[in-house]
């Protein structure tokens, strides 16, 4: 398998490969993206073992999550993710399955069902290094986060507040927290402010200490840090 070359944006055509083990899905994504003078389809292929020994290199990987299997295939979302961007496309809108994608490094999710401008819109998105989940599974993310969006018992949601507890993990200050949740939910930094009362100038300085804290980058990485906070909150 060959990762990209460069990024999408500083090419004519975003180059895509389509790995799902239903021939008519794949000929429809093909058919779907080839309308499409910026997208263009250079490999199909029904398992991740199609990908090896392709050379000419892909920008996005479209990807579903269950692979003639009644599992989903998070090890290959994992390994696949640290080479490319990874966009899932699956049937399944299961929230176990789309969290665990994002914990496995998928920079973005939609189901089968989405509107086809969707599926277009997210291989862009992730294409330029962003970030995509459909409006219904932004609302399953929103859910489990939600918890994180409230300042621990006590906190005045001061600079100097702390995220609670005796874990090691990186200390986040309550206004930090629930920017955190927020930017993973899909909000725009001028969206977080108007949500938090803060101006966008304020909500920029949050999320380059949230950063630095949790030594994350972009938006993917920053909702996978969000997430792996929950799921330690969580342990007993």
């Amino acid at each position: 398998m060959s990762p990209r070359s460069q990024p999408a944006a500083e090419q004519d055509v975003i180059r895509i490969a389509v790995i799902d083990d239903h021939e008519l899905i794949r000929h429809g994504l093909e058919y779907l993206l080839h309308r499409h003078e910026d997208l263009q389809v250079v490999l199909r292929g029904s398992s991740v073992a199609d990908l090896r020994g392709f050379d000419a290199g892909y920008d996005v990987l479209i990807l579903d999550l269950y692979l003639a299997e009644d599992r989903p295939c998070l090890a290959a979302v994992k390994e696949l993710s640290a080479v490319t961007r990874v966009l899932i496309v699956s049937a399944s809108g299961r929230p176990a399955d789309v969290l665990a994608a994002i914990r496995c490094g998928a920079n973005g999710y939609v189901t089968k069902d989405a509107p086809s401008e969707l599926i277009v819109a997210a291989v862009r998105t992730v294409a330029a290094g962003g970030f995509y989940l459909s409006a219904g599974l932004a609302d399953i993310l929103q859910s489990e986060l939600d918890e994180n969006t409230r300042p621990p018992a006590g906190a005045d949601g001061s600079e100097e507040g702390g995220d609670g507890g005796g874990d090691a993990r990186p200390r986040l200050s309550a206004r930090e927290e629930e920017t955190l949740s927020y930017i993973a939910q899909g909000f725009t930094h001028a969206q977080v402010g108007r949500r938090m009362g803060v101006s966008k100038a304020t909500v920029d300085t949050y999320v380059e200490r949230i950063r630095a804290k949790l030594q994350v980058g972009n938006k993917a990485e920053l909702t996978r840090a969000a997430l792996n906070r929950l799921e330690r909150r969580d342990r007993p």
